[in-house]
Formats: structure tokens, C-alpha cells, sequence
């Protein structure tokens, strides 16, 4: 079903080089999509975009860095530009920081977070949106965090704050760009297996979540493919919590 339905999409992966993101770019691509590839890391991208290519449809690979608005709106203008438009945006693209007390937070660490998980995202939406208005229909799928929604045991302030505020954002958004057709929803993984992963958040996790073990990044595609198929039509500024049922408890 995931395949009829969005086969001869387009598609664009923030932070896909590696982890969540590249998962993402290969299952849309499963799923029948061309997807563009964006990574600050334009290497990395270029080796997502070659798996993207095995599933026999288009990639497009794309260096940019997120926390740099032109960047973002040259992103989505090279998507465009190349296919057309742009039908699925998956803003996956993030930063975290060790757990680390909030009275000993720098600046430089406050500002690295927020300018890319949600000053970055903010305007990589609004770049999105733009190319979808005119089309009247898109999908747009941030990727928070549970830790925007429940407190981590061990201090992550900032972290933390980032997600809830991209969450909200995600809510206003999907308010204001459904008169357009565009449906903004969000995902919050539990804590997954990537390489950017804190070890040390590992057993705290298992310590209260319910199921055995943590994520891997197969475990998030389905929630992304939802949510960007129309069988999710009706589905309009949702976090969509896939986490092992960590908040549960």
C-alpha cells in the first residue's frame, strides 16, 4: 500500500547522511519516492543518495548547512529546480548535547542546539511551505523527540526545550498551512541506535520503558512512511510518540 501510494513523489531527507535520516531517505525511496538527500556532510550524502538509487528511483544529493537560512531555502530551491516540486519533506536534521547540568550550559552549547533543531527546522518548513502553497498539498514531518514532551531523568534543559519547542512549532504550523492542503505532523522517537547516540542514556531508558530494548532506526521508518502517505489525510498537527512505551510510565 505505501508503495502505490507514493510512488512518483518527491521527497527531501534533512540530515540524511547517516542514522534516522538516512533510514528515512532509503524507506521513502522503498516506498516508491525520489528523494533529495540534504547532510552538512556532502560525502555522507552522496553515499545515501547511491542507496536511494539501488531502490530504482531518482536521488539528489544536496550539502547544506541547516543552521544557515539561504542554506535552507537553496535546498529546497534545488528540489524544485531539478524535479519540479516538492511533495514530502521529512525534517530530520538535529543536534544533541551531553547530559550536562543546566547551571553549566555555555552560550555557544544553548545556541548550537536551538539554531539547528529549532531555529534550523523552522526555516527549512517555511522553505518547504513555500514550495508546496502554490501546489496546494504537501507533507511535512519533523522529527522531535519524547524528550520534548516527558523530563529525562538526567539533566538535558536544552535538549530538551528544542524538542518541546519544535513540537509546538509543529502544531502551529499545521493550524496555519492545512488551508493550503499541506499537513504538518511530527515524530518522537524513544532513544534509538544511531551514531550519534550517549551511551549513558541507554539503561536509563531500559530502566522504566516497558518493552526489552531500545530502538533501531528500522523501528521509526513506518511511523515517517504514515505520515507521509495518504492514508494519514486526516492527521493534522499530531506527535506521533514511538518510544517502546517509555512515557507510559
Amino acid at each position: 500500500m505505501a508503495e502505490a501510494k507514493l510512488h512518483g513523489s518527491t521527497a527531501l531527507v534533512t540530515g540524511a547522511g547517516r542514522g534516522l535520516g538516512r533510514a528515512f531517505a532509503v524507506g521513502l525511496a522503498g516506498a516508491g519516492a525520489d528523494v533529495a538527500v540534504a547532510d552538512i556532510d556532502g560525502a555522507a550524502a552522496e553515499e545515501t543518495a547511491r542507496q536511494v538509487e539501488l531502490a530504482g528511483v531518482r536521488s539528489l544529493a544536496v550539502q547544506a548547512d541547516l543552521r544557515v537560512r539561504a542554506d535552507a531555502a537553496r535546498m529546497v530551491d534545488v528540489v524544485v529546480e531539478t524535479w519540479g516540486r516538492l511533495d514530502v519533506a521529512v525534517n530530520n536534521a538535529g543536534v544533541a548535547m551531553a547530559i550536562k547540568e543546566a547551571v553549566e550550559v555555555t552560550e555557544d552549547e544553548w545556541d548550537g542546539v536551538m539554531d539547528l533543531n529549532l531555529r534550523g527546522t523552522f526555516f527549512c518548513a517555511q522553505a518547504e511551505a513555500r514550495a508546496m502553497i502554490p501546489r496546494g498539498r504537501g507533507r511535512i514531518v519533523n522529527v522531535a523527540s519524547i524528550c520534548g514532551s516527558v523530563v529525562w531523568p538526567e539533566p538535558q534543559a536544552v535538549y530538551s526545550a528544542s524538542k518541546a519547542g519544535l513540537v509546538h512549532l509543529t502544531r502551529c504550523l499545521a493550524v496555519e498551512w492545512i488551508r493550503h492542503g499541506i499537513r504538518v505532523n511530527s515524530i518522537s522517537p524513544g532513544v534509538t541506535r544511531t551514531p550519534e547516540l550517549f551511551e549513558q542514556v541507554i539503561p536509563v531508558f531500559l530502566n522504566k520503558a516497558p518493552i526489552d530494548r531500545i530502538a533501531g532506526v528500522e523501528d521509526l521508518v513506518g511511523a515517517v512512511l504514515y505520515l507521509a502517505s495518504p492514508g494519514s489525510d486526516f492527521v493534522v498537527g499530531h506527535d506521533l510518540v514511538v518510544d517502546g512505551g517509555y512515557t507510559l510510565l
